[in-house]
């Protein structure tokens, strides 16, 4: 009894010591596990480009239930022309093979384009649908050529640390075969630089703000219809999304806090000496599922 006695601090001590080994083995396992976790940098995301459609209103303004939009909107007759089948396979036909023609072009010439022929493609790429028909879109138009080369500066420089540091090899590597980098000589020499802007909210006549609902769903979708209405004009253009960039170019062209660049198209035709990669598209079979 005298000998447990004795021995009775020993095992509380190797008790202690054992509870402290397997909390600070369940501690180290938890805080791997949030490793593990963490989700991995995706350097391709600019935290300029994130969606605000869930920009938390002030709580009045969340409560406000007029959005500057009338609450009885008239509906008026629709009366849309309809073609005969032959008719809607031939013009379905025409229209992607037009499309089909259109490639990313990046040497293009400094050659004049008609500005009525801007103000048209810009139209109709205002013709988009968006969430509750809040039309968060603004196309700036840049044709100065003092502008257009600071936006080159911009983009290059953010570019080419972009290529060196934060894309990766992955992604420098899958870009090699399209011989692209972070040289933008079309952005000094097209006509015009178009830059979209999504609004990610607006503003009420009161000076409230507005909820812009999927706003960069819709602002994408007029990016499209804006490709398509330049292939239909004959001009031709590359998709540039300058990573990092955003801010800069916001503050450089005087756009308001709202607005976030989503897309910057140089826009023009392509030099007699352009050359685009040989690529093919996916077959039909490849890109529908029919149920």
């Amino acid at each position: 009894m005298a000998l447990f006695s004795s021995l009775t601090p020993v095992f509380i001590a190797i008790i202690c010591v054992l509870i402290g080994v397997i909390l600070k083995k369940t501690g180290g396992e938890k805080e791997k596990g949030e490793i593990k976790s963490k989700p991995l940098p995706r350097p391709w995301v600019d935290e300029d480009l994130k969606d605000g459609t869930d920009h938390h209103l002030e709580e009045e303004e969340a409560e406000e239930e007029w959005q500057g939009l009338d609450e009885n909107v008239a509906h008026v007759p629709f009366f849309a022309e309809r073609y005969p089948e032959d008719e809607m396979i031939k013009r379905s036909k025409v229209f992607y093979e037009l499309l089909n023609k259109r490639r990313s072009v990046r040497f293009l010439s400094d050659e004049p384009v008609p500005r009525e022929v801007i103000d048209n493609v810009i139209r109709t790429a205002g013709t988009s649908p968006s969430g509750a028909h809040t039309e968060p879109w603004t196309f700036v138009v840049v044709q100065d050529p003092y502008l257009k080369h600071k936006i080159r500066e911009i983009v290059e420089e953010e570019e080419e640390i972009n290529y060196k540091k934060r894309m990766g090899d992955r992604w420098v590597n899958d870009l090699k075969r399209l011989r692209t980098n972070w040289i933008k000589e079309y952005l000094d020499t097209a006509p015009y630089l178009i830059l979209i802007f999504k609004q990610v909210y607006g503003r009420l006549p009161n000076g409230k703000k507005k909820t812009h609902y999927y706003n960069e769903i819709s602002v994408s979708i007029a990016c499209g219809i804006l490709l398509a209405a330049l292939q239909n004009a004959g001009l031709y253009t590359v998709t540039s999304t300058p990573l990092n960039c955003g801010p800069q170019l916001r503050v450089l062209l005087q756009r308001p806090a709202n607005e976030k660049l989503l897309l910057l198209l140089p826009v023009g035709y392509p030099k007699k000496d352009a050359t685009v990669p040989a690529l093919t598209r996916k077959p039909l079979e490849d890109i529908m599922v029919v149920m």
